[in-house]
């Protein structure tokens, strides 16, 4: 039996709580931040035209890297939206009820033109500042962006029908966020989603199934089958992809009708998914649901296309927005984190691991605010933006949100431990990263795209080496490149297509390096990721590597 020792015995110490340690060596709460503090963004925003709206850009990161927004950030994630198909007495409603803290993100994003207002603005350089709002504003929470993304989308789509143009896009593009099924055009303003794939075709959506009637009404339809991935249910108003008898045609699909009643949209589940979990992903049903023919029957995917680009490059800007703020986390801890008796910014080799990141995030969000700038001067009209749109979206979808994964994995392992733990943050990064991959098309549906452009628009070829050729004779390894490149075109299949898309979307990153970032980050990634001085794994940067410089670039006042 053992003795326990009487009180009195035990040694005299002061009675506090948590005596057995002190807590040290642990970095403190990174918000509030300015997630705008990223030069490499300001100095593009600038760059493609939209200077005027750098006052707002830095009042939002400021907004967004509060601990406030964070906070809201993690509560729309730990309380997922949950799904009511019956009211109280059984009558069928298909709603989709949100935490407070999701409602007021999206009320942030809406009133700050991250949805459809760009289209609103005449002012040049207005869709690129909402790329740039995206990249601070996606530093808080990334599922609610799938709303307002299709939203900003849908506008131009739409604008296939004036008629329903007219009506919509008032509501599509304004500031007012008004959650809640009502009649559409009662509300101050509205938000679109989309309902294409459905599961045996997923991105071949040539082979939907789904019927569309024609009514006795011009331009009215019903439509009848099942969508396999529609996100954001709540939404207003949908498009949707059915078969015609014309053949596969768009349509305009409200969840409430004119006359106030709800149109059938019934929501069969929503989805278990790896990550985005705070925005509601739905399967619904349509069963003699109204629609309005959108475009001309039969034109449906040339309908939907440009809505297909918009959200491409946002899938471009959200993988950027993620890498800068994984990457502001991990430098954050790495200032206030020792080991091994010198704070780990300080070891040489966390250094090299955070230059080759700040490397990768640079190039990341170059290439958005570029490819923003061609979407904001291709729809005033410049045809040579536009071709380079054409095929520079692609690339950037395909590469970008390739690199997402890789890249948070190895900012989350800077925090070591500490980031694999959900109070961190860091896992619900790392979970998100490969939707952008994923989302409009996998990483082989971009890559045939981009064979697809260069075989049937050959405009859009010229326009990307015309791009490349604004930095030719800077860098010896980028004029290689971009040689060796133009040889590769007419060898290049289905089975090389990666590889072929890779070293596009490579060649124009460091392009855009070289002609606009300080020498040490231009020189840095062309010695690496052209010039082959670089391990598989980032951290491998060549000896030599002005490491300080792009530190001090990436993360000003923080190392």
């Amino acid at each position: 039996m053992v003795s326990i020792p009487a009180q009195s015995q035990l040694p005299s110490q002061p009675q506090q709580p948590y005596a057995t340690h002190d807590v040290t060596n642990q970095a403190p709460p990174l918000a509030p931040y300015d997630a705008s503090d990223d030069p490499a963004l300001l100095e593009g925003l600038r760059r493609e035209g939209a200077g005027w709206a750098e006052d707002g850009i830095r009042r939002l990161g400021a907004r967004a890297g509060s601990a406030e927004a964070q906070e809201w950030s993690e509560q729309a994630n730990r309380h997922e939206p949950v799904l009511r198909t019956h009211d109280r007495y059984g009558h069928r409603v298909d709603e989709v009820d949100f935490h407070p803290s999701w409602h007021h993100l999206m009320r942030t994003a809406v009133a700050e033109g991250l949805a459809g207002a760009p289209w609103a603005d005449d002012r040049p350089g207005a869709h690129v500042a909402r790329s740039a709002g995206g990249l601070v504003w996606g530093h808080t929470e990334a599922g609610h962006g799938c709303p307002t993304s299709m939203t900003y989308a849908a506008v131009p789509a739409l604008r296939a029908q004036p008629d329903l143009a007219k009506v919509y896009e008032p509501l599509l593009t304004s500031r007012e966020y008004d959650p809640g099924l009502r009649v559409p055009t009662e509300k101050p303003g509205l938000l679109a989603g989309m309902g294409m794939t459905e599961k045996q075709g997923g991105s071949d959506v040539r082979t939907n199934t789904t019927t569309a009637t024609p009514t006795g009404e011009p331009g009215v339809y019903t439509l009848r089958g099942h969508k396999w991935f529609t996100s954001a249910p709540m939404c207003d108003v949908f498009l949707v992809l059915a078969q015609a008898p014309g053949g596969l045609s768009c349509f305009l699909v409200p969840r409430i009708l004119p006359d106030g009643t709800r149109n059938t949209f019934r929501i069969q589940r929503l989805k278990d998914k790896l990550g985005n979990r705070s925005n509601a992903s739905s399967e619904p049903e349509f069963d003699r649901t109204v629609a309005w023919l959108v475009g001309p029957e039969g034109r449906g995917v040339k309908t939907i296309i440009e809505m297909v680009n918009c959200t491409r490059l946002d899938c471009v800007m959200s993988s950027a927005a993620l890498m800068r703020k994984t990457l502001v986390e991990a430098g954050h801890h790495a200032r206030h984190r020792s080991a091994f008796g010198a704070r780990l910014i300080d070891q040489p080799l966390m250094r090299n691991v955070l230059a080759d990141l700040a490397l990768e995030s640079e190039a990341a969000t170059t290439l958005t605010l570029r490819l923003a700038g061609a979407a904001d001067r291709a729809v005033r009209g410049d045809a040579g933006e536009r071709a380079f749109r054409r095929i520079a979206t692609a690339v950037g979808k395909y590469w970008v949100t390739k690199r997402g994964p890789a890249f948070t994995a190895e900012a989350l392992e800077c925090l070591g431990g500490n980031g694999y733990v959900e109070d961190s943050g860091m896992p619900r990064h790392y979970r998100e990263a490969p939707l952008l991959s994923i989302w409009e098309g996998s990483g082989n549906v971009n890559a045939l795209d981009v064979l697809r452009a260069l075989g049937r628009e050959p405009d859009s070829a010229e326009a990307l080496f015309a791009e490349l050729a604004l930095a030719r004779g800077a860098d010896a390894r980028l004029d290689t490149a971009v040689a060796a490149l133009k040889d590769q075109l007419a060898e290049t299949d289905q089975v090389g297509a990666r590889r072929l898309v890779e070293r596009m979307a490579l060649a124009l990153q460091a392009s855009l390096l070289v002609r606009h970032a300080p020498h040490p980050v231009a020189d840095a990634f062309c010695a690496s990721r052209l010039g082959g001085d670089w391990g598989h794994a980032f951290g491998t940067l060549p000896a030599g590597t002005g490491l300080d410089g792009i530190l001090e670039r990436a993360l000003p006042g923080r190392n």
